[in-house]
């Protein structure tokens, strides 16, 4: 069983997109031939209709190679409106749903390559606007920094007990888990917390974005968690855009950076990272369980 992963994050859809790097890549799709493609959030700058517009057209064309999973991240939530509507919270998705549906947090079941197994990826609302769950004391972290509610974690946790044994058990999200390299920041409050209920999940693979920096590591040597970089202008440290290329057997996950080279205007294949898959063991007990 193979799956692979397109993961790409933060185009922002608006002034900030390089829509060289947008376009270079939608050449680019027939020729990766991914099994799904997942994008951790941020299509849009400002929430604004035609950000989302363009943003729609972009995941229909990539529809047409593969299954998409999409989330939002902070830009595409209108928290400016939440203020004004103490009792509910729907207004400040109410652009977003109208462009990519109710579901703010979907799980879609894809499968591999070979038959004989697959993936289930699960999504996980971190970006709240001007919630209690992600204020902190700094101004800067207003409406920016995400919070991971229990009650995300609980559903993702029993989507993930409930599915069968042999798919790879991946946790979609936006903000970063992991601490940025550049910018030092984690992009949730009560982090910590959050890490926690991720290990208790039964999560394999984590896929995040945010920090506009990519990278690829394992949360205490046990999740994977493949974080994209950014398709805009706003790249970390002048950094060129890049995207994910996460490739998930059996017995490991590899993680593949896509950068963009502007002088020849395409994006080439990097360094790859490869790490074992921490809950094999596991994953081979519960379809011993199973058969």
């Amino acid at each position: 069983m193979t799956v692979q992963i397109l993961h790409l994050a933060d185009p922002h859809f608006g002034g900030a997109a390089d829509i060289r790097q947008i376009e270079a890549l939608e050449q680019m799709l027939p020729d990766l031939r991914p099994d799904v493609i997942a994008i951790t959030g941020d299509l849009t700058l400002r929430a604004r209709h035609g950000e989302f517009q363009r943003a729609r057209a972009f995941t229909n064309h990539a529809a047409r190679m593969a299954p998409v999973h999409v989330i939002p991240g902070n830009h595409d939530v209108q928290w400016w409106r939440r203020p004004l509507i103490p009792f509910g919270k729907d207004a400040i998705y109410r652009k977003y749903r109208r462009y990519f549906g109710d579901d703010l947090a979907p799980a879609l079941t894809v499968a591999g390559a070979g038959g004989g197994g697959g993936a289930l990826l699960a999504g996980a609302l971190t970006a709240h606007g001007m919630a209690w769950g992600s204020m902190t004391w700094k101004l800067r972290d207003l409406a920016v920094k995400g919070h991971l509610p229990r009650s995300q974690m609980e559903r993702v946790k029993a989507l993930f007990a409930a599915a069968p044994a042999e798919l790879a058990r991946v946790l979609v999200l936006h903000h970063n888990v992991l601490r940025g390299d550049i910018s030092r920041r984690m992009g949730l409050v009560r982090w910590r917390q959050a890490q926690r209920r991720i290990l208790e999940s039964g999560t394999d693979v984590v896929l995040c974005a945010h920090d506009h920096q990519e990278g690829a590591d394992t949360l205490e040597g046990r999740v994977v968690v493949s974080t994209a970089g950014t398709l805009s202008t706003r790249s970390r440290g002048g950094r060129p855009g890049s995207f994910n290329f996460v490739t998930i057997d059996r017995a490991s996950v590899q993680i593949t950076f896509f950068r963009w080279e502007a002088e020849r205007g395409k994006f080439k294949p990097s360094d790859t990272m490869a790490f074992a898959r921490p809950n094999q063991k596991a994953q081979e007990a519960r379809v011993s369980v199973a058969s």
